[in-house]
């Protein structure tokens, strides 16, 4: 339903029980009749009370009764996955966040050393990250694990793109090539797991395109149209704050359970504009130092995700009485649940103030600090 096709007036023994500033008339009931509406998605565009009202419907008015646990999500997804892979050999594609870290146990817990984990070093990492997961899953969970090294092959699909569909689509193509190659390469293997989620789903346009298209996920939309690997994706119907249940369930570390979201593409869409080597190493630096901070601040666990962004833009600055023409870079933080809303966050402006003092005084190439007071919607949480 459009803005210019929204009811506007509550019905004759209606009342309205979900609203917001630009839907007054979110969802009103008629409990009398048995008549129940909802415009628009209540649960999304900040309303009052709206994730409440859908629970009340779907347990109080339709009679559903509560089951979903983590233990049983396991149990479930184990068995399917079990169906679904046989005695076959399987790789996941493993980027050290916890949808693809949850993914990869829930298959090691069905299938075993039939699982050999892939993490693709594509050079849009952050600093230090590729080492953080080899060490994580060969000492800590021993499952197998092979680490390729990709930085030029990606960078070369990336020469001279600058909009952010096309860097999506070339980064998931060229992943799910290098997942046929390391495939062949161990044993002509033809299932590979991915750490796709819901909203990930929801927003490359939902299955058979039920949902508008925000952006393409590389895990999603972005894959190519011809695939020699069959996916196995044991957490597609689950958003985040489930995801990170299962992990609990499932016995991994905190650190890794509550690690921020981390888009598969990386810094390359953190970077707006053309991606260069010089780039990603600003970017990079700049990211280290936010993160630095905002965990020692004790602000880490407070927040969705948190970040910086690079516009491939510069500005006139003075540094030591000189003049300067650098790049910027963002700052970007945000609450939320699920992913699907989110708010800007207020981080104290002595946090702000320490953050963009040190980018600009340790990053050679930065001359300005900015904050993004964007909430989701109508801004989404990445840039591109």
């Amino acid at each position: 339903m459009s803005h210019r096709d929204s009811v506007t007036a509550v019905p004759p023994g209606a009342r309205v029980v979900a609203s917001s500033e630009t839907t007054p008339l979110a969802a009103f009931e008629d409990p009398e009749r048995g008549l129940y509406a909802v415009q628009f998605h209540p649960e999304v565009v900040h309303t009052t009370n709206g994730q409440k009202m859908l629970e009340r419907f779907l347990h109080q008015v339709v009679g559903i009764e509560p089951s979903w646990t983590p233990a049983a999500v396991i149990d479930e997804q184990v068995a399917r996955i079990r169906a679904q892979v046989g005695a076959e050999k399987v790789i996941c594609g493993l980027s050290g966040g916890v949808d693809s870290a949850v993914a990869a146990l829930l298959v090691y817990k069905a299938i075993g050393a039939q699982l050999t984990c892939v993490l693709v070093d594509h050079g849009f990492m952050r600093k230090g990250e590729a080492e953080q997961v080899v060490e994580a899953f060969r000492d800590h969970f021993h499952v197998p694990l092979v680490l390729v090294q990709a930085q030029d092959r990606f960078l070369a699909r990336l020469e001279g793109i600058e909009e952010p569909e096309e860097k999506r689509h070339r980064i998931g193509e060229e992943f799910i090539r290098v997942f046929e190659d390391e495939a062949a390469r161990l044993g002509d293997v033809r299932l590979l797991v991915q750490g796709t989620l819901y909203s990930d789903v929801i927003e490359s346009g939902g299955t058979a395109g039920v949902a508008a298209k925000i952006k393409s996920h590389h895990n999603v939309g972005g894959l190519p149209e011809e695939m020699a690997m069959e996916l196995v994706e044991p957490l597609r119907l689950l958003f985040k704050d489930e995801v990170r249940r299962v992990g609990e369930e499932l016995g991994m570390p905190e650190r890794l359970v509550w690690r921020q979201p981390f888009p598969g593409p990386g810094l390359a869409i953190r970077i707006i504009g053309e991606v260069t080597r010089e780039r990603l190493e600003i970017l990079r630096e700049a990211d280290a130092i936010l993160q630095e901070e905002i965990r020692e601040a004790g602000w880490y666990r407070k927040l969705w995700q948190s970040f910086a962004v690079l516009p491939a833009i510069r500005s006139v600055g003075v540094q030591g009485d000189e003049r300067t023409y650098a790049y910027p870079i963002v700052l970007r933080a945000v609450t939320s649940d699920d992913a699907m809303t989110a708010d800007w966050a207020r981080l104290p402006y002595e946090l702000l103030e320490r953050i963009s003092s040190r980018i600009i005084a340790e990053i050679r190439g930065v001359n300005r600090v900015v904050y993004d007071l964007s909430s989701k919607p109508p801004a989404t949480i990445e840039w591109e």
